[in-house]
């Protein structure tokens, strides 16, 4: 299944950096009466902007309350985040290496996230890892977020690949579904979110400690 790769696809929050330390502090100056905690925080991120939001609000206030408040928490958190986006967030171990390392067996990199693009590229660049990418496509670029699997396909078609030699690398039950849904195969990390749920329920191809496990894995399969 992995020795016919020719391309990744590669999940940005959860997979690459761990931005929840950013979602806690925009999150609570958005919303100020108390605080969440970062664990808390974890368990919701994945899903786009919209849904965190949703959740957040839910917290406090009935359908009807979140409605009514949900345009401008929304606004008030792009607000915060772009302000302070990837000041408090780091690279997971072993992400620079794990990229260099596919570049080097000649795996054309595609980063498929369902953050804003306004978010993710400037963070990308910020955490210097944009320049591995040829393509990235954020939550507003199609019509549908993972766990759809529109953003893959689309994604294997500007790679002008078939699926079964594009492997997806996330963090998350999102990843693995949109990633099985486009006939992509799929390799999960076991240090990001996924929606407060254990790693090991997702239904992937295998579980890599890094991502240079994962390049190490594709050199392994290749080479025979």
């Amino acid at each position: 299944m992995l020795s016919k790769i020719k391309a990744a696809i590669i999940d940005l929050d959860g997979t690459m950096i761990d931005t929840a330390p950013d979602f806690l502090v925009a999150i609570n100056r958005m919303r100020e009466d108390f605080a969440l905690t970062l664990d808390v925080i974890k368990t919701m991120v994945g899903k786009g902007s919209e849904n965190l939001i949703q959740q957040v609000l839910s917290l406090d206030f009935d359908a009807a309350g979140v409605a009514a408040r949900f345009d401008d928490a929304l606004a008030a958190y792009q607000r915060h985040y772009l302000a302070i986006n990837g000041d408090h967030s780091q690279l997971y171990p072993e992400v620079h290496e794990g990229l260099q390392a596919m570049r080097d067996l000649g795996l054309r990199l595609v980063c498929v996230t369902n953050k804003p693009l306004a978010f993710a590229l400037p963070l990308m660049q910020k955490k210097e890892i944009f320049h591995y990418f040829e393509q990235v496509y954020g939550g507003d670029s199609f019509a549908k977020k993972k766990p759809d699997p529109l953003p893959m396909l689309e994604a294997c078609k500007a790679l002008g690949l078939p699926p079964s030699q594009v492997l997806a690398i996330g963090d998350s039950s999102n990843d693995a579904i949109a990633a099985r849904a486009a006939g992509c195969p799929v390799l999960t990390v076991p240090y990001g979110y996924n929606h407060g749920e254990a790693v090991q329920n997702i239904q992937s191809d295998g579980i890599v400690e890094t991502l240079l496990v994962a390049a190490q894995l594709l050199s392994a399969k290749n080479s025979h």
